[in-house]
């Protein structure tokens, strides 16, 4: 941490927030794909640059818009309210905090400290196994029709030359590691929540995997697993993964938001739309999408519950 001491203490705090968040979810992708045993399916794509037998070579994918259409907290939100895990009353505050997010399109400290606090408020107190099974009931629900085939395909390619692939997301690792598993991917990067003898304590590990914490993260478990990150390719849908993006040979934007096709442009960086129509270059997740996705699927809650009325 010496080479951080040109920086002001606040932005030298968040630094080190990054690079505790980025390696505590390297440590956990670590041990579970560990756990894991994976069956890679045949696709009939041929890779467009990953080498066959590469040990040194992997993949990282953004989960949100790029991997499955839409936020992963999103629809995890859904499921939580649907078994009852937050109340009414609750609604209302997640969909103001979510609100200032699309408004503002800004990440103000304040506001995204109390999405945070209020993400964190729903999970505290309940087991870490007891979400990890809701979760894959929430997966059959919500999100095993909504991954991008195209993005799938091009996962499927590191599979089966021989690399490892990682979702990297700022969804809590546990809802990461589930979508990784049904995919048949290698692991994931996730936010970490704290727990204690299996229970959440409310706390954060660092902070949400978002931004220059995903960086932190792949840069963390690229050291641990012997990786050349410039043989290693990164995709994603939004511009605060350009961090994540710049660090690897072969970066990709996928349904890329305007600021990251823009770059993309500049870089030639290569680019993939699985979207249609004019609206595709349009849709995407706000810049909080780390927790304030949780919000968003309250404030879905909120419309469903209303047209049932």
């Amino acid at each position: 941490m010496a080479a951080l001491g040109w920086l002001t203490p606040r932005r030298r705090s968040a630094t080190a927030r990054s690079v505790l968040a980025g390696e505590a979810s390297a440590e956990a992708a670590r041990k579970s794909s560990q756990e894991a045993q994976e069956t890679p399916r045949a696709t009939d794509e041929e890779p467009e640059f990953p080498v066959r037998g590469d040990v040194r070579a992997a993949a990282f994918f953004d989960l949100d818009n790029t991997v499955m259409q839409g936020a992963a907290l999103f629809h995890f939100g859904r499921g939580l309210y649907k078994r009852k895990f937050f109340e009414t009353r609750d609604l209302a505050r997640f969909a103001w905090q979510q609100a200032w997010f699309r408004l503002a399109g800004v990440e103000d400290p304040e506001h995204m400290q109390d999405a945070r606090d209020s993400a964190l408020s729903i999970v505290k107190g309940h087991r870490v196994a007891e979400l990890e099974s809701i979760g894959e009931e929430i997966y059959d629900e919500y999100m095993a029709d909504r991954i991008w085939p195209g993005t799938r395909a091009l996962a499927q390619a590191h599979l089966d030359a021989g690399q490892k692939v990682w979702l990297v997301t700022a969804a809590p690792v546990e809802i990461a590691q589930v979508i990784s598993r049904r995919l048949g991917l290698t692991g994931a990067l996730g936010t970490v929540a704290e727990s204690v003898d299996g229970v959440y304590t409310g706390k954060l590990v660092g902070e949400p995997l978002h931004g220059p914490a995903k960086a932190e993260a792949v840069r963390a478990l690229a050291s641990a697993e012997g990786l050349d990150l410039a043989r290693c390719a990164a995709y994603s849908d939004s511009h605060n993964d350009i961090p994540m993006l710049s660090l690897v040979g072969h970066p990709y934007a996928i349904n890329p938001d305007a600021k990251l096709r823009r770059h993309a442009r500049e870089k030639d960086w290569r680019l993939r739309d699985y979207r249609t129509g004019r609206k595709a270059a349009k849709v995407g997740i706000p810049a909080a999408a780390g927790v304030g996705a949780v919000a968003g699927g309250t404030a879905a809650a909120i419309a469903l519950s209303r047209r049932r009325r």
